[in-house]
């Protein structure tokens, strides 16, 4: 592919690993806030994590709207699947494996394949 279409590649899997944990921090930070009788601030620090999550897939080049929220739904999936890991201790079984493998190749297919547009 060569170093160009490395480092895009690279910048682009960068900005969706940075826009999931934004979202389920930011969304894990008003879990604990309203389900866990957090402090305010801890909404008040998700709301603003979501804020960001928001305005990160923005920063991703040559793609429109529909492309850049479908591969990155798929690599929330994932995201959410490590976090539960890591955060709640929820190891993530065979099935949750097998589909995590299902999802990064649909991500792959629609965030990489060449377009001819």
């Amino acid at each position: 592919m060569g170093d160009a279409g490395d480092v895009a590649i690279a910048r682009s899997l960068g900005l969706f690993l940075l826009a999931g944990v934004a979202e389920i921090g930011g969304g894990y930070l008003v879990w604990r806030w309203l389900r866990e009788n957090g402090s305010p601030w801890l909404g008040a620090a998700g709301a603003a994590t979501l804020v960001a999550y928001g305005v990160i897939p923005t920063l991703q080049r040559g793609a429109d709207f529909g492309r850049v929220y479908a591969a990155y739904g798929g690599i929330f999936v994932i995201l959410s699947l490590l976090w539960g890991w890591g955060v709640d201790g929820r190891a993530p079984d065979r099935y949750d494996w097998i589909g995590a493998v299902i999802v990064s190749i649909g991500v792959a297919v629609i965030a990489f394949a060449p377009r001819h547009t």
